[in-house]
């Protein structure tokens, strides 16, 4: 172990921690940790439980990683928190670790950014390149896609999925499974249409951003079921991947169904 490690941290026998690693002033890792190279922890970072941090990562003030979850079936399990690569975890943000319910794992992927006060719960499975702005929660078992932009203070309930490149409105609360590109807001979330800025910063051509409009149109255009409307996308856009990767999503099986658009008033 080499580093710059504060000598009002405690790190408790047992924590296995990696080359270049700075732990600063009263921080406490415990003794079930893993912390690979080159993390930056700020003052006062806690991180508790079965939690492994990626290399490159960086922790600020009075965050709170690897608590036990907020969950009263959990009974003590030894469950885990994995955090990848180059994250920056900002100040007063939690995260969980698993619970037996939900495979025993959160997942964070490598990327990330989690702004002020942002929560995530036991067994969310958080894709690469998730910015959770500042006080956004994310209740258990909830699954964020690559790419996906969650707005301040929005929640999110759980075991909802949130699709590749969508975007969440701030203040949103989303209780139902958001399709890939898709843009929702409101109180109580309604989907308002693709993330067109998330669409072109990504590097997605005009026609494919039309082909999703097209689709988009089709999908939820309210004639109909939804499994009708599923097979018709799926037939005239049998080529188009971006498309297909929309239908693949709302044909798995899960718990809520899409966030739809507002109904039309008659």
């Amino acid at each position: 172990m080499t580093g710059n490690i504060h000598p009002t941290a405690i790190i408790e026998d047992g924590a296995k921690i990696s080359n270049n690693v700075a732990i600063g002033p009263y921080s406490i890792i415990g003794p079930s940790v893993t912390i690979h190279d080159n993390v930056i922890l700020h003052s006062h970072v806690v991180v508790q439980g079965h939690t492994e941090i990626g290399e490159n990562t960086q922790i600020f003030p009075f965050a709170s990683i690897g608590s036990a979850p907020q969950d009263l079936k959990y009974a003590g399990e030894n469950s885990r928190l994995v955090i990848g690569k180059n994250n920056t975890i900002r100040e007063y943000v939690t995260m969980n670790g698993g619970t037996e319910g939900g495979g025993m794992v959160t997942t964070i992927g490598d990327n990330g950014l989690f702004m002020i006060g942002a929560h995530i719960a036991h067994d969310c499975l958080i894709a690469n390149h998730v910015i959770l702005a500042n006080n956004a929660s994310l209740a258990g078992h909830v699954t964020v896609g690559d790419h996906v932009i969650i707005g301040g203070l929005a929640g999110v309930h759980q075991f909802v999925r949130i699709g590749a490149y969508a975007v969440i409105g701030g203040a949103s609360g989303v209780e139902n499974d958001v399709i890939p590109f898709g843009r929702v807001k409101g109180e109580r979330a309604h989907l308002a249409g693709l993330n067109f800025i998330g669409l072109e910063r990504s590097g997605i051509e005009k026609e494919g951003i039309k082909a999703l409009q097209r689709a988009f149109k089709e999908l939820f255009n309210e004639e109909g079921t939804m499994e009708e409307r599923l097979a018709s996308v799926e037939k005239d856009f049998s080529q188009n991947e971006l498309v297909m990767n929309v239908v693949q999503f709302a044909r798995k099986k899960t718990r809520f169904p899409l966030c739809q658009p507002p109904k039309k008033e008659a």
